[in-house]
């Protein structure tokens, strides 16, 4: 069984013009299209397949400050605001609650380092708890093992990803943007050096301003521009059990498993950091830049098959305008589960929480994870394109900052005060390569 998705209905009539054209229906682009139609503007968003179909209704559903990347983190305190508006304004509900995350831990140098972080914390006005040894194990009684440390992150919390995007689009439709699902945008139409329209496979959109939210895709996307953008793509397999175990946290970390209450009531299970990695021509080609990545977490990752190679989002091929892409023949991108990886979260869930032995699974899934060598997402107007925003590579992250990242894309096009700084995100850092060599963004 898939991952949980809820469908929603959209526009079945393509615009012959918008002020915006959003480019996927993850959470990035529905928040992204949410925010531009709040101000007034007349946006289209297209997806290739379904709304939330790949990593946004894959992920586990944190919404969280603790442990971000210090770039990240004003994202990530700003998105935890815009999850709790969002609802307020427009009735829709995403199943975001602010149900605080547990980190239990037996590692004296995980939790220095937690500890460490807390401290950075503290200085931008981020609450997170310690905990000691005794506090620890009362707050993970569930597990009924003594623990030596963890934390607390009380404001943090989790949304539902299969409800949330489509939730969102229910609200771009209130405000009289345009979703278009099935449609594919096969390139862009430049004008005078600048962006003049989004090509579909059902016609041209007319436009100045495009944002290409589109994933494990964006690379390729991009390729076809001209555009130089490393990514690289991690297939994580996790798995849910059915209802039936009360009394667990909502959010646990451990190094060995990491479990969430999804809102049926039953829990998805992962290992934290845990992946494959797929060979394909696109992962070769930005290989010198992520080698440093890839050597930092060599325990959690392993080597692939040909899965990315079958799935097309990696490839190095052309694309013509009039002609179906390899997006068409791979709507919804939906890899191979890792069973060994399954079997190993389901083993390990059971032994940390005796009470999951009473449930049942009942759904398995694997997603593409687009990473950027950072680790930190790429959001930037595209210096060579005008007109072409970029809003890709969120590492596994975006999904918690979707509401943020939504926001300051809107704030670029309309030219607001940024709700955080847009600097540290922009795609322009990767115009040098890990190895001191010109990209050729």
């Amino acid at each position: 069984m898939p991952a949980p998705l809820t469908r929603v209905d959209t526009t079945p009539q393509l615009p012959a013009a918008a002020d915006a054209v959003v480019i996927g229906g993850g959470i990035v682009g529905v928040f992204a299209a949410y925010y531009l139609a709040r101000r007034g503007l007349k946006v289209a968003l297209v997806e290739k397949g379904l709304i939330g179909a790949e990593q946004s209704s894959r992920n586990w559903g944190w919404c969280r400050q603790q442990n971000r990347d210090a770039r990240e983190l004003p994202m990530a305190t700003k998105s935890l605001d815009l999850w709790e508006q969002f609802a307020t304004e427009t009735g829709e509900d995403t199943g975001f609650r602010r149900c605080g995350l547990l980190y239990l831990s037996n590692n004296e140098e995980e939790l220095s380092g937690w500890g460490r972080w807390r401290d950075f914390a503290r200085s931008v006005g981020v609450t997170t708890h310690m905990l000691s040894g005794a506090e620890a194990t009362e707050r993970g009684q569930a597990t009924g093992a003594a623990w030596k440390g963890g934390v607390f992150s009380p404001t943090d919390g989790t949304a539902d990803p299969a409800n949330a995007a489509p939730a969102v689009v229910r609200a771009i439709l209130k405000l009289g943007g345009t979703v278009h699902q099935s449609c594919v945008a096969r390139g862009i139409d430049i004008e005078g050096g600048r962006l003049a329209g989004v090509v579909t496979e059902h016609g041209t959109i007319r436009t100045k301003i495009a944002i290409l939210a589109g994933g494990a895709w964006a690379s390729s996307f991009c390729r076809q521009l001209g555009i130089r953008f490393p990514q690289a793509s991690i297939r994580s397999s996790i798995l849910s059990v059915s209802p039936g175990a009360p009394g667990l946290p909502d959010a646990l970390h451990t190094s060995a498993v990491s479990v969430t209450r999804r809102g049926d009531g039953g829990y998805t299970l992962a290992i934290s950091g845990r992946g494959r990695v797929d060979p394909t021509a696109q992962q070769f080609r930005f290989a010198p830049q992520f080698l440093p990545m890839f050597a930092r977490r060599w325990r959690s990752l392993a080597p692939g098959g040909l899965e990315g190679c079958r799935s097309g989002h990696e490839s190095l091929a052309r694309w013509r305008l009039d002609r179906p892409t390899p997006m068409e023949r791979r709507r919804i991108l939906d890899p191979a589960v890792d069973q060994a990886t399954i079997a190993l979260t389901h083993s390990r869930a059971l032994e940390l929480l005796p009470a999951l032995k009473s449930t049942e699974i009942n759904a398995a899934w694997a997603a593409y994870i687009d990473s950027t060598p950072d680790g930190v997402p790429a959001i930037g107007e595209i210096a060579t394109l005008p007109g072409f925003i970029l809003a890709a590579g969120f590492s596994g992250h975006g999904f918690g900052i979707g509401p943020g990242a939504g926001h300051l894309i809107a704030d670029i096009v309309t030219g607001d005060e940024p709700i955080v700084d847009p600097r540290p995100y922009h795609p322009s850092r990767f115009t040098a390569s890990a190895w001191g060599k010109v990209a050729e963004f």
